[in-house]
């Protein structure tokens, strides 16, 4: 059954495709990144990192874009039952580009799409029942079909007694107002459009938009004039965004001066992208509003989530989890330019990365130099055996969760796209095999370049062998690799794996591999994941552990290697490594496809002979990794 929902929005879902160039025309983007957008989309997405249970209401279309925004809303946290599949438009697109502190060019291509088709039977009873708010968006009261949705919806809210809000979001050119040129006009005055939304003011417990939108909702330029307008249609509280000075909310009446209005502070940092903010300040006000803060702490958590939104590229990547607006609201602003404050960034990266991975097992196939030695190997056998390895790792996952695999994209390309959609955690290495110093695949070339051509759901794992006792100019080297790579994956929104094997380059002991981890951490370089050889001990397990929650609270976790151990030592060192919670998994190769892959060479074993043998042996590794976790929570 179903659970409550704080919030349900109601409206746009588009795509945005965000000029990745800054400071030139729309004309001159050469690329672009592609984000969730669309007002109510925003929204609920905004609200769902700060910990609301958010839903949204409306229609995709039966394609690629459409699959994307439903996916997307799932990985932030939005119930997607109301987002209906429309078979015959198209998603929304919307073009967006960062022209200077003042001009946002953006083209909306929503001729006849998905969700202005969203009709009355498309509002589901149950649905609304289960919210504690709607939030309707003004765009879809400029069409007689949307709006009969927003009113069914609203009218089964305030029904259930639940609240319903308004977001005026006025954009003149969604209205009719303004040419396909036009999409960036925040402001042109209309009767018509006026009368469209004073019709439906009295529906509201609460109103929110910027004086421009004050000013089309009651019809006056004069922005206490238009507040007492819709003041004498609604009871509703009215807020007015009044961009860098914050915003002033009116529970009762409007007094002379917008001053005179409960206010919160605002934030003095740098104007770098204002689309999308108005978005993320409504979803820290509905985190308030719907929990009970007094309207001064509501305002202050709104004004910070659009402060955090206008320093940084896009809308809904651009909002805050919550522990990252208590961050914010803590240290306040130490760089105006948010997007560059090392903190804020790596805290941002990490509380809202994409999926959760309490468990990964992986089945690491990224192997090239070990498996290139196998007498009987060829580019082309070696191909097709790293397929045998996927068929092995999907057979044993069975679209069951925390399974994984590792595979390179130059000997296992065809296994790595084959991957993609599965469930499966996929890493993917770039270092040439081998190398000290760290030297990086042709594929990734010396600047690291070549991770723009990654898809998202790659996880970049590298292999660095270092020690402690490294010769200072051997480290200088190594971390000036590392730098670059890091440097770049953010770049690319990829995650990092980093895998260090001390042992073999100089001797270990309890603190080696925790002299490493804090080194690195030194160094600013943030690993998502750490792959680390099996430890004999509690204490190196300990000082490991103890390391990384030193300097990221927020790391994915740990994957133990396997160095082509036998299964039984393998289990053995699992019992050790799962006592510890920060410990995930395995990261497991040659003791899985060493025996198969040396008889599938040589031609003394048949493709699927191989891949039952891989399974097997993984699905064994599996189960005694989770008997391991089993057992440690047991004796915990």
């Amino acid at each position: 059954m179903p659970g409550p929902l704080d919030v349900i929005t109601i409206g746009r879902a588009s795509v945005d495709l965000y000029g990745a160039q800054v400071g030139g025309r729309l004309e001159d983007m050469g690329s672009f990144q592609k984000y969730i957008g669309g007002s109510p989309c925003n929204i609920a997405a905004g609200a769902a990192r700060l910990g609301l249970k958010s839903a949204l209401i409306t229609r995709v279309g039966d394609e690629h874009m459409g699959r994307f925004i439903r996916e997307e809303l799932a990985r932030e946290g939005v119930d997607t039952a109301g987002v209906i599949t429309d078979p015959e438009r198209l998603t929304a697109l919307v073009l967006l580009g960062i022209r200077d502190e003042r001009q946002f060019p953006l083209i909306f291509y929503r001729e006849n799409c998905a969700d202005m088709a969203l009709s009355p039977e498309d509002i589901d009873p149950a649905l609304v029942a289960r919210a504690r708010c709607v939030l309707a968006t003004g765009t879809h009261l400029s069409h007689p079909r949307t709006t009969a949705a927003v009113l069914r919806a609203l009218d089964l809210a305030r029904a259930n007694g639940a609240l319903t809000a308004l977001d005026i979001d006025y954009r003149p050119n969604l209205w009719g107002l303004a040419g396909h040129g036009a999409g960036e006009a925040r402001f042109i005055a209309s009767e018509a459009v006026t009368r469209a939304l004073q019709a439906h003011l009295p529906r509201f417990d609460l109103i929110v938009g910027t004086e421009e939108e004050f000013h089309i909702a009651g019809g006056s330029t004069d922005t206490p004039a238009a507040l007492r307008a819709v003041r004498a249609l609604t009871p509703a509280t009215l807020v007015c965004k009044r961009g860098p000075m914050g915003a002033a909310a009116f529970p009762g009446n409007i007094p002379d001066g917008l001053d005179d209005g409960i206010s919160g502070p605002g934030f003095p940092v740098e104007v770098f992208n204002v689309l999308g903010a108005g978005d993320g300040f409504m979803a820290g006000l509905l985190r308030g509003w719907l929990g009970g803060a007094d309207w001064a702490t509501t305002l202050a958590w709104a004004n910070a989530c659009g402060a955090l939104a206008v320093s940084r590229h896009g809308c809904t990547p651009s909002y805050p989890s919550w522990e990252e607006l208590m961050l914010f609201l803590r240290r306040g602003v130490v760089t105006p330019a948010i997007r560059h404050d090392p903190v804020m960034e790596q805290v941002h990266w990490s509380t809202n990365r994409r999926g959760d991975w309490p468990v990964l097992r992986a089945f690491a196939f990224d192997h090239r130099k070990q498996i290139e030695e196998m007498p009987g190997a060829t580019p082309e056998r070696i191909a097709r055996f790293k397929e045998l390895c996927l068929d092995a790792a999907l057979r044993v996952a069975g679209g069951g969760a925390g399974h994984g695999i590792l595979c390179d994209g130059r000997l296992g390309r065809g296994a790595l796209w084959r991957a993609a959609g599965t469930g499966l955690w996929i890493g993917r290495p770039v270092e040439w095999p081998g190398s000290r110093p760290l030297a990086f695949e042709p594929e990734i070339g010396p600047d690291c370049g070549g991770l723009a051509e990654w898809p998202l759901a790659h996880v970049v794992k590298v292999l660095c062998f270092c020690h402690p006792a490294d010769d200072p100019a051997l480290w200088a080297q190594q971390e000036a690799a590392l730098e670059r790579l890091f440097a770049a994956a953010r770049r690319n929104r990829l995650e990092v794996l980093l895998e260090v094997i001390p042992s073999k380059v100089g001797p270990v002991d309890d603190a080696t591999t925790a002299a490493v981890i804090d080194r690195i951490y030194r160094l600013g370089l943030f690993p998502d994941w750490w792959k680390l050889e099996p430890m004999g001990s509690d204490a190196a397990w300990s000082a490991t552990c103890a390391a990384i929650a030193r300097h990221d609270p927020h790391c994915r976790g740990i994957v133990m290697l396997g160095l082509d151990a036998p299964e039984a030592e393998l289990a053995a060192a699992f019992r050790v490594a799962a006592r510890h919670p920060l410990v995930r998994g395995f990261a497991v190769g040659r003791t899985i496809h060493g025996a198969p892959g040396r008889a599938w060479m040589a031609g003394e074993m048949s493709d699927e002979a191989a891949v039952a043998a891989m399974a097997a042996t993984y699905g064994r590794l599996c189960a005694a990794w989770d008997a391991a976790r089993d057992g440690g929570r047991t004796a915990a």
